[in-house]
């Protein structure tokens, strides 16, 4: 077997008893890095350590996983403005967020007859977070007594800044300092 020691230095062409003496000398493991090369390659590597290391970068790339949740916001047909209103900042805020968005509009009791209503509602609805930067993701469906649609973040869609101060208060604070 070819033997490659832990700071790259080949020690050629051994047998795997030469190998174990070497190994023992230096108090490292011996490991099968590529076994189908003729002959097969095999290296000195304190194994521990080798474990902790991948372990390591493991929970590295787990950290830097961008984690996208499913947020759900129900509304009613005859939901008030100032609901509506509130409701929508916070579909704004999910979005901003990077999560998806689950939109559910619920018709109880005599609402059930007024379905074609609710679905103009809905649409007005999902046009107004489209303009936060939406997309719709699943077409409306109606699943029982629920109208339901999934919009996801528009990655194109830039994020909003901060407004800037006014020329008034720049004037006021150039004029205190």
């Amino acid at each position: 077997m070819r033997l490659i020691g832990d700071d790259g230095t080949a020690y050629g062409v051994v047998s795997l008893e030469q190998a174990r003496n070497i190994a023992d000398d230096t108090g490292l493991d011996i490991v099968e890095v590529s076994p189908n090369a003729k002959p097969p390659v095999v290296k000195l590597i304190d194994y521990g350590k080798f474990k902790y290391d991948q372990q390591k970068k493991a929970n590295e790339a787990k950290k830097k996983q961008a984690i996208i949740a499913l947020k759900e916001i129900q509304f009613r047909p005859n939901i008030e403005q100032h609901d509506l209103n509130t409701k929508l900042k916070r579909a704004e805020k999910f979005l901003d967020q990077g999560d998806k968005v689950k939109l559910v509009m619920q018709f109880r009791g005599r609402e059930m007859a007024y379905k074609d209503l609710g679905m103009g509602k809905f649409r007005k609805i999902i046009e107004q977070v489209e303009e936060f930067g939406a997309i719709v993701e699943s077409e409306l469906k109606f699943m029982g007594n629920r109208i339901i649609t999934i919009l996801s973040p528009d990655k194109k869609v830039k994020k909003k800044q901060k407004p800037q101060s006014s020329p008034a208060i720049e004037a006021n604070v150039a004029k205190n300092n």
